[in-house]
């Protein structure tokens, strides 16, 4: 009788710790992403241990692309993507329900030239005049190195020829390959140029300070929509609060990244760097002019929507995909007042 009454006062404290260690248990968020320097903020705030600390752990599976994560998406194998933003309207229209809940950079593409072009932009020489000089002086159009079609870097830099400086079509020609193909390609000097985000930029201005940058993201295309942070609506739903940590994280990390940028550096060279990009380099890198960090996402609306435009009328995409009800700016705004 004595142990059966024991038990019985014994048992609602069981329960009750179990509920609480259930509760403490933490939630595993499957993150896709590009290894890129725009995703700075997540590494940031993942090894800063501010997602820890909210209860979330992460695992993480990199991408080459955003319309390759796109696939995991489909299956439901990644709960947050962090990419660039052009797949996901697209996404939708294929019945894959996912929500941008912050930016993390805008603005990520740059131009640049190798030396045998670089001597024709010369002081007050406007890019066409460079290009269309480059032609009469080799008897070729300069080659230009990017990501294939239907990508943002292509088409901001069909944007930048076209649109912005005016090029005559037969002065550039664009080369699609790889983002790591085109770093190396602008390196030995197999292209003129192209487009390359950071560290690229950095890595390759240092080996080789003849390379020159003839144009940044906000020239070839302003507030040019770069990396966001979107999750699933299954994640939205299961566990909203562990989306706003990771917004909160987000915003955290950008203002480290603007006050310390050495500390921040620290945690972005052991996500990316893996002994291939030293500290030093990041560091510059977080820093440079091209590196534009951002977690507002209402910056990227509207420059999404004129993307999608221009990407209909140079033939990249059939026909604009809707925005309503991609973004959700109300976890980013909580951040911020908190």
């Amino acid at each position: 009788m004595l142990l059966s009454r024991r038990a019985a006062l014994a048992a609602p404290l069981v329960a009750a710790s179990g509920r609480l260690a259930l509760a403490q248990a933490p939630v595993t968020a499957r993150i896709g992403v590009i290894p890129i320097l725009a995703a700075a903020p997540v590494f940031i705030a993942d090894r800063e241990g501010w997602l820890k600390d909210s209860g979330l752990a992460t695992r993480y599976t990199t991408f080459e692309s955003g319309p390759n994560m796109i696939q995991a998406l489909a299956s439901g194998t990644i709960d947050v993507y962090v990419a660039g933003v052009a797949p996901l309207a697209v996404a939708r229209t294929r019945g894959i329900d996912i929500k941008v809940v912050a930016s993390t950079a805008v603005e990520e593409m740059t131009v640049v030239v190798t030396p045998k072009l670089a001597r024709f932009f010369e002081p007050g020489v406007a890019p066409a005049e460079a290009f269309k000089r480059y032609r009469a002086a080799t008897g070729s159009p300069a080659r230009l190195a990017t990501q294939p079609a239907g990508s943002v870097p292509n088409a901001t830099l069909q944007h930048w020829l076209w649109e912005v400086t005016k090029t005559d079509r037969a002065d550039a020609a664009i080369i699609a390959m790889g983002i790591d193909a085109t770093q190396q390609a602008i390196l030995v000097g197999a292209v003129e140029g192209g487009t390359v985000r950071e560290p690229a930029v950095t890595i390759v201005t240092q080996r080789d300070p003849g390379i020159k940058v003839v144009a940044l993201g906000g020239v070839m295309f302003p507030d040019q929509p770069g990396t966001v942070i979107a999750v699933t609506a299954a994640f939205l739903r299961d566990h909203s609060d562990k989306v706003q940590a990771i917004v909160n994280g987000a915003v955290r990390a950008v203002r480290l990244i603007g006050t310390d940028p050495a500390r921040a550096a620290v945690h972005v060279e052991q996500a990316l760097g893996k002994g291939i990009v030293d500290g030093a380099t990041i560091g510059k890198a977080l820093v440079s002019p091209s590196s534009k960090f951002t977690a507002d996402p209402r910056r990227i609306i509207e420059a999404t929507a004129a993307l999608q435009r221009y990407q209909v009328k140079i033939g990249a995409l059939d026909r604009e995909a809707p925005l309503d009800g991609l973004f959700d700016t109300s976890f980013f705004l909580r951040a911020t007042a908190s």
